[in-house]
């Protein structure tokens, strides 16, 4: 918020008021020679009246964007990926990884070779690999039976990447059933401080047995839900003395009862379309977006137009008066006079 402390505030006051000063005193000035400036009235045009306050705008204006972006904090730039470095990023990703023994069965991928775990790193490091990594902070959550947080807030990526390996994190757990509603409420959770509509959720596995009740409530801070699911959706591999395949209509009631998207993981990567639409942000108008940089940026242009084109349109729109038209229409009404022997 701007004070009476804010040093361009000030700074944009003293330059319109020493601007606004001199216009007054060229008013002054200018009484005397009215007549020889404006003609026979000695009087400008009426619009003529505003440019003292609209010299006087402009130089605030003008003062005020230069000084603001003097002392606001500056953006910076990575230097390894030329990209924006924010002092703390403000968006999150969130993922719910099932890391339950059926995730490490070879049922997987374009050619089916590949173990569902192996898939999920597949289709979320293609999925990291196309967001801006440097404003997000990436959390991971583990589910089996039970929910444990395995990283929290981390900008490596190789952490997560490791994670999304071999990790045999289903040692973590006593063995049972797989209760995704556990990791779902252990992310709520992590993710009920955080600022409202800034992190992605995405949660990954194979499927689950879901109850008619209790699915989690998600916090203000989740704007949008990815589930994808991985594993054969037709062709199951035993298990624990079951048939086990990805639960496709499972998961999709999940995404939908979410508020979210369903996407099926095992032969295709996430769309650029549906990345574009989890990472494009609250949908919120160009002014709200605006912070105070661009505010001064666009103080500083228009200050600038203002005092750049003010002499242009003083000089063909000041005053109706044009010296000299007159006399030469009649000289040149003479001379035709002249060679046609009129008198």
């Amino acid at each position: 918020m701007l004070g009476l402390d804010d040093p361009s505030l000030v700074v944009a006051v003293i330059a319109a008021g020493v601007c606004l000063g001199a216009e007054l005193l060229h008013l002054r000035r200018r009484r005397p020679v009215a007549h020889l400036a404006f003609g026979p009235g000695g009087r400008p045009a009426a619009w003529v009246h505003a440019v003292p306050g609209l010299r006087a705008a402009a130089a605030g204006l003008l003062a005020w964007g230069l000084v603001s972006l003097l002392v606001i904090i500056p953006k910076t730039h990575s230097n390894a990926e030329g990209a924006f470095q924010q002092d703390e990023a403000d968006k999150h990703v969130l993922m719910v990884l099932d890391v339950s023994p059926s995730m490490r069965l070879e049922d997987s991928g374009p050619g089916g070779l590949q173990s569902r775990m192996h898939r999920a790193r597949d289709v979320l490091d293609s999925f990291l690999r196309r967001i801006p990594l440097e404003q997000y902070r990436i959390s991971v959550i583990a589910v089996y039976n039970g929910a444990k947080p395995v990283v929290e807030d981390t900008r490596d990526v190789e952490v997560v990447r490791n994670i999304l390996g071999d990790l045999p994190l289903h040692f973590a757990f006593p063995s049972g059933k797989t209760r995704l509603f556990d990791g779902l409420e252990s992310a709520a959770e992590l993710a009920a401080p955080w600022d409202p509509k800034s992190t992605t959720l995405i949660l990954v596995s194979d499927g689950d047995t879901v109850p008619a009740q209790g699915m989690p409530r998600m916090p203000a801070s989740v704007a949008d839900v990815l589930v994808v699911g991985v594993g054969d959706p037709t062709t199951g591999k035993f298990i624990d003395g079951q048939q086990s395949r990805q639960d496709v209509s499972t998961l999709r009631q999940i995404a939908t009862r979410l508020g979210g998207t369903f996407h099926n993981g095992n032969v295709k990567h996430l769309s650029t379309v549906l990345i574009r639409d989890l990472t494009r942000g609250d949908d919120e108008s160009v002014l709200e977006a605006f912070t105070r940089r661009e505010y001064s940026l666009a103080a500083c242009g228009l200050g600038a137009f203002l005092l750049a084109i003010l002499p242009f349109l003083l000089q063909v729109l000041g005053t109706r008066w044009r010296p000299g038209k007159l006399a030469s229409s009649r000289l040149a009404r003479a001379w035709r006079a002249g060679l046609t022997g009129v008198s």
